[in-house]
């Protein structure tokens, strides 16, 4: 997996020296509505001035998850896990700013500034408490709630995530090819660059859903985005973390590493990690029974 990462930033580097055309690689068929998913599609104003826009399905305030995906993806990344939870949890699964069908400052794209998109939106739909289950950069602004929103956390779930971004060699090497991008995005790049953080074989539809994610985001917000999660370094505030955390990871992960993991629980007070086999850096896409049913079993103790 480490080889397919580092493959692809090869390749994002030779790609920035050359002048492409957009190719249309995507699939026609487009991706399934999410009424068709037991979902409903909502928007809304933020107190941050952003528009978000959501998904959910269920009711009440208590038993709240909400959802946080990874980078350039959209709550899409979370469409083969939401059909699968229980009807005794309310979900809802975010579009965060500059991803997906939200809206698209010109700025502000940090961490910090993804956090409290979190807490206005929970403010909004008058959520007091929720579990937080973040993927990738997602993981990073749920761990950065849980430790400037200390009781807004019930419990935190982290797919693919680390202490820190930050000083990760597999992301600074994918930042200089995509501090080159200019708008419209290559599609055949943008799939490449999802294609390569999957180890199990996962169905095109999935992967043409996500490319056409990925490709909703600005060349601005890929830039600033990663430049955030390259920026910022709050690992030294873990310790602040006192909601119980289940931390998933893919031992075939290509960006971060299982140390990073054990990192992980020992600076988190209440943690607990769980290692897939043979599984990649969407350990959620990968294995999304088995990963419901953890998720579920953990939020249930």
């Amino acid at each position: 997996m480490f080889r397919r990462l580092h493959a692809f930033i090869a390749l994002t580097a030779l790609i920035a020296t050359l002048v492409i055309a957009p190719t249309n690689s995507v699939s026609a068929n487009g991706p399934t509505p999410p009424e068709a998913l037991g979902l409903s599609s909502h928007t809304v104003k933020l107190s941050t001035g952003v528009t978000l826009h959501y998904v959910e399905k269920g009711k009440g305030k208590d038993n709240v998850i909400i959802f946080l995906h990874g980078y350039t993806d959209s709550w899409r990344s979370f469409e083969r896990n939401l059909p699968l939870i229980s009807s005794k949890y309310h979900v809802y699964a975010l579009d965060q700013r500059g991803h997906g069908d939200s809206s698209r400052p010109a700025c502000c794209y940090t961490q910090a500034d993804f956090a409290k998109d979190v807490v206005a939106f929970m403010d909004s739909q008058g959520i007091k408490r929720a579990n937080l289950v973040g993927h990738s950069m997602g993981s990073f602004i749920a761990h950065k709630v849980a430790t400037d929103y200390r009781t807004r956390v019930d419990k935190l779930v982290l797919i693919g995530s680390a202490p820190t971004s930050a000083g990760n060699e597999v992301i600074i090497g994918l930042n200089e090819a995509v501090q080159t991008l200019e708008d419209p995005i290559d599609p055949a790049f943008v799939r490449d660059f999802q294609a390569s953080t999957f180890y199990r074989p996962i169905p095109d539809e999935f992967l043409d859903t996500a490319v056409s994610e990925s490709l909703k985001v600005p060349a601005s917000v890929w830039k600033q985005a990663l430049n955030g999660l390259i920026a910022e370094n709050h690992s030294a505030k873990l310790g602040r973390i006192h909601a119980r955390t289940l931390i998933i990871y893919g031992d075939q992960d290509g960006i971060f590493t299982l140390a990073d993991q054990q990192a992980l629980v020992k600076a988190i007070p209440h943690a607990k990690l769980v290692v897939y086999t043979q599984t990649g850096h969407g350990t959620h896409v990968e294995q999304p029974q088995r990963f419901v049913a953890d998720l579920q079993a953990f939020l249930a103790k």
